[in-house]
C-alpha cells in the first residue's frame, strides 16, 4: 500500500500500477478470508481476547479497503487529467501544423482522434454519473418505503397519536401553571419589598 501511495503521488506511467493494484487486491481478499475464518472460530466459542483481535482486524481491513479505493480513484482522475492535457497539447500541435502549412488531412485525422478520445472519456464520466443516479434513486425508493411504513403504523395505531397529543396538552398546561406560580411569587415578593 505504501508503494502504491508513492506511485499515485508521483504518477509514474510505467504500467507498474496494474501489478500493484492486482497484488493489493489479492492481499485484501486474503485478509478478508482470514477475518471470515476468525469470525467463524470466535462465533463457535473462541475467547474474548480473540474477539477484540477480530474487531481490530476488521477495522484494519475496512480502513485499507477505503484507502485503496480512494487511491485508485485518485490515480484514475490523474490519468484522465493527463489524457485531457495530452489531447489539448495535440490539438495545439495540430493547429500549429495547419498554420505552418502541414498536411490538412493529417491534421484533421489527429483532431478526429483527439475528439474520439475525449468522447470516450466523457462517456465513462456519464456512465459513472448514471450509476450514481441509479444508487440515489434506489436510496430514495428505500426511504420512501420506510416513510410509507411509518405512516401505515401511525394510521394503525391511532391511540398512540391520542396519547402523544394528551402528553403535549399536559406538558403545555404544566408550563402555564408553572409560569403563573412564578409570576404570583414574583408579584408577592415585589409587594413585600415595597411595603417593607
Amino acid at each position: 500500500m505504501h508503494l502504491y501511495r508513492k506511485l499515485v503521488s508521483k504518477r509514474a506511467d510505467d504500467g507498474a500500477e496494474k501489478d500493484l493494484e492486482s497484488g493489493i487486491d489479492h492481499l485484501l481478499q486474503q485478509l478478508k478470508q482470514v477475518n471470515c475464518h476468525m469470525q467463524a472460530w470466535v462465533s463457535s466459542g473462541g475467547s474474548e481476547i480473540f474477539s477484540h483481535t477480530l474487531t481490530r482486524h476488521q477495522e484494519i481491513l475496512q480502513d485499507l479497503t477505503q484507502e485503496f479505493s480512494r487511491l485508485c480513484s485518485s490515480l484514475q482522475a490523474k490519468k484522465e487529467h493527463a489524457s485531457l492535457l495530452e489531447d489539448f497539447r495535440e490539438f495545439g500541435r495540430t493547429s500549429l501544423d495547419m498554420e505552418e502549412g502541414g498536411s490538412y488531412g493529417q491534421a484533421l485525422l489527429k483532431e478526429h482522434a483527439s475528439i474520439s478520445r475525449s468522447t470516450g472519456q466523457m462517456d465513462s464520466v456519464i456512465s459513472q454519473a448514471q450509476e450514481t443516479l441509479g444508487t440515489l434513486v434506489f436510496q430514495r425508493s428505500t426511504f420512501g418505503g420506510i416513510n410509507s411504513k411509518l405512516s401505515n403504523v401511525s394510521s394503525r395505531l391511532p391511540t398512540v397519536n391520542q396519547i402523544l397529543s394528551a402528553i403535549k396538552k399536559k406538558k403545555s398546561m404544566d408550563a402555564i401553571i408553572l409560569s403563573l406560580v412564578a409570576s404570583v411569587c414574583t408579584f408577592l415578593i415585589l409587594i413585600y419589598w415595597l411595603t417593607k
